[in-house]
C-alpha cells in the first residue's frame, strides 16, 4: 500500500571543437536578435510585472480600475493595461465595469496551494508519528462508500504491509476496513457488505458478514481495532476512529507478527499523538 514517489538526467552537450567558436555553428536564421541575458531578463521582468500585478488585484476586494493598479504597482499604463488584458483573457483576472477582480485561474491556483499544504501538513505529522513509533502509520477515510487510504508513511526498515488483495474490496479482514465500517450505522455496514462480500483471505479472517457484524456490536464507540493476520500473514494491525464532519476516518499502525505483544502500546502512543493534536490537523486531514 505504500507509494513510492526520479530526476531527469541532465543531456550532455558535445565539447566545441578547439580553435572553432561555438555560434559559428548556428545558421544565422536560427541566431537570436537579442543576446541570451537580455531575453532572460525581458521574460523574468514581464512575469514579475504580472505577478505584482496580480497581487496587487487581490488587495483591492471590491476591485480596482487599471489606472490606481499601475500607480499602485509602478507600471507605465499602457504596459498595465497589456498585462490586465492578457491576465483576463488567460482567466486570471476578470473585468467587470472597468474594475479588475481575481479570476477563476487564479482561485484554481490558490485552493490547490491550500490543498498541498494540508497534504504536506498531514504527510509531516504522520512522518513524526512513524518516527516516533517506531512504526508504518496510515491515514484512511471511508467516502462515497469506499475505502481510501489517503496517506502511508513508512521507512525501508519498518516497510508497510503490502497490498496483495484490493484493499478497497477486502474492508472485513483489515484493521482499517473494520474501524471504518465500525462507524458506519447498520444500513451503512451491510450496503458495503452486499457489495463486497466477506471472503477468507488467511486462516484468521473473519468467516462470514453475520460474524463480521456482531464483532461491530460489540465493539465500544472509538476505541482501538485490532486484527492479527486476517489480511496478511506475518502482520498484526490496530486502526483508531476518529471523526472529520460526517466523515469516518482513521488513523492506523502495523507491525510484524513476532511484535504482536507490542501493538497494544503503540496503538496506545498513537492514540494520544492523535488526540493531542486533532484539534489542529481537522482541516488537514479533511483532503
Amino acid at each position: 500500500m505504500a507509494t513510492a514517489d526520479t530526476a531527469p538526467a541532465v543531456p550532455h552537450t558535445p565539447p566545441t571543437a578547439p580553435g572553432r567558436p561555438r555560434s559559428a555553428t548556428t545558421p544565422p536564421q536560427q541566431r537570436s536578435a537579442r543576446p541570451p541575458e537580455q531575453q532572460s531578463a525581458t521574460l523574468i521582468g514581464s512575469v514579475r510585472r504580472a505577478m505584482r500585478l496580480l497581487e496587487t488585484v487581490a488587495e483591492h476586494e471590491h476591485g480596482a480600475p487599471a489606472k490606481q493598479l499601475a500607480r499602485e504597482t509602478g507600471l507605465a499604463l499602457p504596459t498595465a493595461y497589456h498585462l490586465l488584458r492578457t491576465l483576463v483573457h488567460e482567466g486570471y483576472l476578470r473585468r467587470d465595469r472597468g474594475l479588475f477582480f481575481l479570476g477563476e485561474a487564479a482561485d484554481r491556483l490558490s485552493s490547490s496551494g491550500a490543498q498541498q499544504k494540508r497534504r504536506s501538513t498531514l504527510a509531516d505529522t504522520l512522518a513524526r508519528w512513524r518516527d516516533a513509533i517506531g512504526v508504518p502509520v496510515y491515514y484512511a477515510m471511508y467516502r462515497d462508500g469506499e475505502i481510501e487510504v489517503m496517506h502511508v508513511s513508512d521507512t525501508s526498515a519498518n516497510p508497510a504491509v503490502e497490498e496483495w488483495a484490493d484493499f478497497h474490496e477486502t474492508a472485513h479482514a483489515h484493521a482499517i476496513g473494520q474501524c471504518l465500517l465500525a462507524q458506519l450505522d447498520e444500513e451503512g455496514r451491510r450496503d458495503h457488505l452486499d457489495r463486497y462480500p466477506v471472503r477468507s483471505l488467511t486462516p484468521y479472517t473473519v468467516r462470514d458478514g453475520h460474524s463480521l457484524l456482531r464483532r461491530f456490536d460489540r465493539m465500544r464507540r472509538m476505541e482501538p481495532v485490532t486484527e492479527r493476520q486476517e489480511y496478511a500473514l506475518g502482520a498484526v494491525c490496530a486502526a483508531i476512529p476518529i471523526t472529520v464532519g460526517t466523515t469516518a476516518a482513521t488513523f492506523a499502525i502495523s507491525l510484524p507478527a513476532h511484535h504482536a505483544d507490542q501493538l497494544p502500546t503503540a496503538a496506545a502512543k498513537l492514540q494520544s499523538e492523535a488526540g493531542r493534536l486533532l484539534g489542529s490537523l481537522a482541516i488537514s486531514i479533511s483532503i
